[in-house]
């Protein structure tokens, strides 16, 4: 709207903003319902969403979210458990073996196995058998012993593990575990305790935070000199590392224009599949568990360093009203990408206006996330969908047999296996959608699941070849919820809302383990749960709303009332689009 006035003036009311145009005075008179439609991507648009800066801050988020998969999957190297067999020293001390041969010694002191691969792991005769030196027969069934003086280990693949260091082997093998459960316990915590921080005190605050938690802790495991110290300090690894994945996922994706979310997105989660591959090659020249520790976990330092440079999330920072830091980072934002300085301080303030409306006299806590209906159904349904997906990931994970191959190159085919995945989700995302996709991923990975119990186990290249498959959809998944979850969250609780729907994946993680046991009962029962839960957590996914194209909300309102208009206003070669009210007072300046 443009009016004119019949009297020149130099100024503008107090409620009004003065803007010269062209040598005229322009008034502009605040307009809240238009300031309401302004979004952060208008402002992100002017400094470039997708150039050199953002490129640099994934690049500089690679390195600790590399860190990732080699400690969540850690477990599966120093933890492992050698090939081993009771200690018989002790016997020989009393001279009982006379001049026997080291093969001999074995063959009188301990039984062997039923499937003639060797010596029995935790049994040994409760007096040596020595008739078995002369006709091979035990004569009955002697007397067995757990083993009295220990174990001796294989160490052609491992020269120290948690096995080993710590004798957690036959009954107290289950410990081995039991420190992956307890890292993922700390897992869970840390994505409830560091969303809220993130949320409350700023992205880039709480990464640092998170960075020195994790060093610290991680370094410090590896010097553990007991079962119990070591499980505690994993937990804290855990706690850290959390903090870590959603802060690098957010500042990488709020920093982005809508356009380039996706790619953005699956170019970050390739770094799980970089670090998975890392760890297979990390576990192949570092045998020692303690030295693998801290191989894994001193990329960390390298990221505290370059901490520096990561700039905080300028949605967080406008949504918190803090204007000005959130200007100088736009700044440096729009000089970075070549382009012209962001939109005055005053702009950026009536989206900060906007932005901080609901936090009036309040803070944002988890309880935000079903205080409203909208808000429930969506937490309720992100939950399940989480849920399923690391359910299903881990369980098919552990369950799939390898390929013939050692311990190493089997994991680096598990993870290469995830990179054309990663690739192919990215073309089918913004052709198809996001809940499509979701739901797609989820629904196949069951399919898969199901085929291969019907499928005889003769046909094992089939049944390899199908569970590659399934591997790779599971994995689609995981790349597609976490670009769709922080889509589907406001800024103001977007951390909240990672925090919560990483404790719903961690708890999948940790009940998986948990499925594959209940094999003794029925072989086929911990398939039928997983194909289960892939299907009905896919079937949950097709009640979330999509977000192809759709700008990331900012607050609760924009979840529970959607505004998709905007309104364009030209005026005197003005910037469309900015929403205002204009008009012309006269003059000249």
């Amino acid at each position: 709207m443009i009016a004119l006035a019949a009297q020149p003036v130099q100024s503008c009311q107090p409620e009004e903003d003065r803007v010269v145009v062209s040598g005229s005075i322009l008034c502009r008179r605040r307009n809240p319902e238009a300031a309401a439609n302004m979004k952060f991507e208008d402002i992100l648009d002017e400094v470039d969403g997708f150039g050199p800066f953002q490129i640099a801050v994934v690049a500089l988020l690679w390195v600790p979210r590399i860190v990732l998969p080699c400690h969540f999957l850690l477990n599966n190297f120093i933890a492992a458990s050698p090939p081993h067999r009771c200690d018989i020293g002790a016997l020989g001390l009393g001279g009982v073996f006379g001049n026997l041969s080291e093969e001999q010694k074995l063959t009188v002191s301990l039984p062997a196995r039923e499937d003639g691969g060797g010596p029995e792991s935790c049994e040994m005769f409760a007096q040596p058998q020595f008739q078995l030196l002369a006709n091979g027969s035990r004569g009955g069934d002697p007397p067995t012993l757990r083993c009295q003086s220990g174990w001796v280990y294989d160490n052609s693949t491992f020269t120290s593990t948690l096995a080993t260091e710590w004798d957690l082997v036959c009954d107290r093998k289950s410990l081995t575990q039991t420190t992956g459960s307890i890292f993922f316990l700390g897992v869970m915590l840390g994505a409830v305790v560091f969303g809220f921080l993130s949320d409350n005190y700023g992205r880039k605050n709480t990464l640092l935070a998170s960075y020195v938690v994790a060093t610290a802790f991680g370094f410090a495991s590896a010097f553990a000199d007991s079962y119990v110290l070591f499980a505690v300090l994993r937990f804290l690894t855990g706690f850290g590392l959390m903090g870590i994945g959603i802060n690098a996922l957010v500042l990488s994706i709020e920093w982005v224009d809508t356009e380039h979310r996706l790619f953005i997105s699956v170019i970050g989660g390739l770094s799980w599949s970089a670090g998975n591959m890392l760890l297979a090659g990390f576990a192949f020249l570092v045998n020692d568990w303690r030295t693998l520790i801290m191989t894994v976990t001193a990329p960390l330092g390298f990221a505290v360093l370059t901490w520096w440079w990561i700039p905080e999330s300028a949605r967080w920072l406008l949504a918190n009203g803090k204007v000005e830091k959130a200007q100088f980072d736009l700044d440096k934002c729009a000089k970075f990408n070549k382009r012209p300085k962001a939109s005055s301080n005053l702009r950026l303030q009536e989206l900060a206006d906007v932005e901080t409306l609901e936090k009036k006299d309040k803070s944002y806590t988890y309880l935000h996330l079903i205080k409203t209906p909208k808000m429930r159904r969506l937490t309720l349904l992100t939950g399940i969908v989480w849920y399923g997906v690391s359910s299903t990931y881990y369980g098919i994970s552990l369950n799939i047999s390898g390929f013939g191959l050692n311990i190493y190159l089997t994991h680096f085919v598990y993870a290469a296996i995830e990179v054309p995945a990663k690739l192919m989700i990215y073309f089918l995302l913004n052709v198809f959608g996001r809940r499509k996709c979701q739901a797609g991923t989820l629904l196949l990975t069951g399919v898969c699941i199901i085929t291969n119990m019907l499928l005889p186990l003769g046909l094992w290249q089939v049944r390899a070849a199908v569970a590659i498959l399934g591997k790779g959809l599971s994995e689609a998944s995981f790349t597609t919820v976490n670009l769709y979850t922080t889509e589907l969250y406001p800024t103001v609780v977007r951390q909240n809302g990672l925090g919560y729907t990483n404790l719903m994946g961690r708890v999948g993680v940790s009940v998986a383990p948990r499925i594959l046991l209940l094999e003794v009962v029925w072989t086929d029962l911990p398939q039928v749960i997983i194909s289960s839960v892939a299907i009905a957590s896919g079937l949950a996914s097709l009640l979330l709303p999509e977000t192809l194209t759709v700008r990331l909300p900012e607050t609760v309102d924009d979840v529970e009332k959607p505004r998709w208009a905007k309104e364009d206003t030209t005026a005197f070669g003005l910037e469309k689009g900015s929403g205002d009210i204009w008009w012309c007072r006269g003059g000249r300046d």
